[in-house]
């Protein structure tokens, strides 16, 4: 007796969360999402059990924000990526806090 086949909805589903989360994919995104005009995305999960990345972001769009509101900008942005990233280390900045920031 044969198997079922799977039916198109679960064939859909097939490997749809085992995307591989790359830094080129986050630098990528963010840039486009959040109007960024530097990102750094540093893959540390050869360092830890599961994907791990630390990322710093400098966008306008921060601007009046409080750390806490630009952590959740980032956050949203990669919503569907931190279901499969274990850990995301952020630095989140404006261009004027990156350029003080670079002249130290």
């Amino acid at each position: 007796m044969e198997a079922p086949s799977p039916s198109p909805e679960s064939a859909h589903n097939v490997g749809e969360h085992d995307m591989a989360i790359t830094a080129d994919h986050i630098r990528e995104k963010l840039i486009k999402e959040l109007g960024a005009v530097h990102v750094d995305v540093e893959d540390t999960t050869a360092n830890r059990c599961a994907a791990s990345f630390r990322v710093l972001v400098v966008s306008s769009q921060f601007e009046g924000k409080t750390p806490l509101q630009k952590q959740r900008m980032v956050n949203a942005c990669l919503a569907q990526e931190m279901e499969e990233i274990h850990a995301l280390e952020q630095k989140t900045l404006t261009p004027e806090q990156w350029e003080k920031k670079k002249c130290q």
